[in-house]
């Protein structure tokens, strides 16, 4: 069996991605608190270098966080939707790296990997306070393996033309007791995964950040989405196996 990637999941979205001596990070929130979230599980992550570029999948604050984006260096390059540059420049300032952004279809190459952008069905504007949009998306990482991030969506068509994949980075849950439109649950992810023909499956974008309180609440929603995904994909896409990370733990993809 031979190592063709390695991914190290740090909570939330946000996912190191090693393949082919290329370094890649996506949607990173490396701080403890956002807003009215708390950081409930998990270590603050400490990454083991530089990137070679950082994957935003969208404009949500809990994905293109701007306090994360100043903790990397300031020539770390930006992988954004088309659209999203403007705002990440003006935010950021002279902090900004330089930023390719990309819409469905469109591909960058990165050290040893090629990275595509493909569909995401999830609203794709920072917030109701703001008028910056830009459309979500997802990425396919091409290298020794084919890896899916999948960044923030629901279930759409063109899922089936992703695969097969080695690896599906598989957002389950959310940071609250609900989940509106544009989001996947156990069940939904599972199925996301079938379409996309993954062997292996690793759970994010549950189980970290959660509102003071809402653990008592609405305990299910925090912990149990990603084994509840397990026991799911087990049922309806029985081809992909799955690893359920703690944040912090990593995990190799590995091929015979």
């Amino acid at each position: 069996m031979s190592e063709t990637a390695r991914v190290t999941w740090y909570g939330h979205s946000t996912v190191w991605i090693e393949d082919s001596g290329t370094r890649l990070l996506t949607d990173p929130l490396l701080r403890d608190r956002l807003a009215h979230l708390r950081r409930r599980r998990g270590p603050t992550p400490r990454l083991p270098g530089a990137p070679d570029a950082v994957l935003v999948s969208h404009l949500h604050a809990d994905h293109l966080d701007f306090a994360s984006l100043r903790r990397l260096p300031r020539d770390t390059p930006l992988v954004l939707p088309a659209g999203a540059a403007r705002l990440v420049r003006r935010a950021l300032g002279s902090a900004a790296g330089p930023c390719v952004e990309l819409a469905p279809g469109d591909t960058t190459t990165i050290g040893g990997l090629t990275v595509a952008a493909v569909p995401a069905a999830h609203d794709g504007g920072r917030g109701p306070w703001s008028r910056h949009r830009a459309p979500a998306v997802g990425y396919l990482v091409h290298g020794r393996a084919r890896t899916w991030f999948a960044g923030d969506t629901g279930l759409f068509d063109e899922m089936g033309k992703l695969g097969p994949l080695d690896l599906a980075l598989i957002p389950v849950g959310g940071w609250g007791p609900t989940l509106g439109h544009g989001h996947l649950d156990p069940a939904a992810a599972a199925e996301a995964a079938r379409r996309a023909a993954a062997a292996w499956a690793v759970p994010i974008h549950f189980g970290t950040f959660w509102p003071i309180g809402c653990d008592r609440v609405r305990p299910d929603r925090f912990l149990p989405p990603g084994e509840d995904f397990a026991r799911h994909a087990g049922t309806v896409s029985p081809g992909t196996r799955v690893r359920v990370l703690h944040p912090g733990d990593s995990f190799a993809v590995t091929r015979s």
